[in-house]
């Protein structure tokens, strides 16, 4: 695990269903948590691992100290590059985006402070963004002579194309209320409210079984890219596979159980 990107692994009580939560950390904080190839490929290199975790229940990733999330990329490593070398930095921030996107259970972007460029286009790879007050966002390319690329190409279904296209066009920054209006943002709390906000959000994922989380973080991934008709398709397809073991007759039986106590009482 290279130094620019802190793990640790929380296991859950037994009563949650068990598993663990990761977390992973963005640790650089000198410079807003910006992160060159090699804290990209870490993060590549981390969701892989983690994706072959069959106890893991979710993952939450956030940046070091309480100023920034991941602030962009490494400027001054970027700058002398040549085209292949850009090529090279470039497809390094689409593969750790594209790992966190193939993670078979829920990401959590805990964002803590500037989310730029590259932290933004990684904030809009995870399924869940939960953000502080003190929270800003941007993706700035265009100002030092770059377009907005890769994972960028995800926020039109995300905000919407004039949103998209005034961020990506201006290089403006926004603030937290703002990304959460828009609907970048999922849920907007104040900052020293974060933590208690990703313990109930990770509360209520843990409430879902094991494996439909899996199953519905599969299906996401075929909306966003399947015909209708196909996705629907796919939904059946996944509600049979969930037939493969008990869960689906053991939550059920649970929801009757409680609900038959729930009426019972005077």
């Amino acid at each position: 695990m290279s130094d620019l990107l802190l793990e640790r692994l929380e296991q859950r009580p037994r009563d949650s269903a068990g598993g663990h939560i990761a977390w992973l950390t963005v640790n650089n904080p000198e410079r807003r948590n910006a992160l060159g190839m090699a804290g990209k490929r870490a993060i590549a290199n981390a969701f892989h691992r983690l994706a072959k975790d069959d106890q893991l229940r979710a993952v939450v990733i956030t940046g070091a100290g309480d100023k920034s999330f991941i602030a962009g990329a490494d400027i001054n490593e970027m700058r002398d590059l040549d085209a292949a070398g850009a090529e090279h930095e470039h497809r390094l921030t689409h593969l750790a985006n594209q790992a966190i996107r193939d993670c078979p259970v829920p990401v959590i972007a805990r964002v803590n402070g500037y989310c730029l460029g590259f932290g933004m286009e990684l904030a809009a790879a995870c399924d869940i963004r939960i953000g502080g007050e003190n929270a800003r966002f941007g993706m700035p390319e265009v100002r030092v002579g770059i377009p907005s690329g890769m994972e960028a190409a995800l926020l039109p279904q995300l905000i919407g194309w004039g949103k998209a296209a005034e961020l990506v066009l201006t290089g403006d920054l926004i603030d937290a209320a703002e990304a959460h209006r828009i609907g970048f943002l999922q849920r907007l709390v104040a900052a020293d409210q974060l933590d208690a906000e990703v313990e109930r959000c990770l509360s209520s994922l843990l409430a879902g079984g094991a494996r439909v989380m899996r199953l519905q973080k599969g299906l996401l991934r075929d909306w966003e890219q399947l015909p209708i008709s196909e996705a629907i398709e796919a939904g059946i397809a996944a509600c049979v596979r969930a037939r493969d073991t008990d869960e689906p007759r053991r939550m059920m039986q649970a929801f009757i159980d409680r609900k038959k106590t729930t009426t019972s009482k005077p």
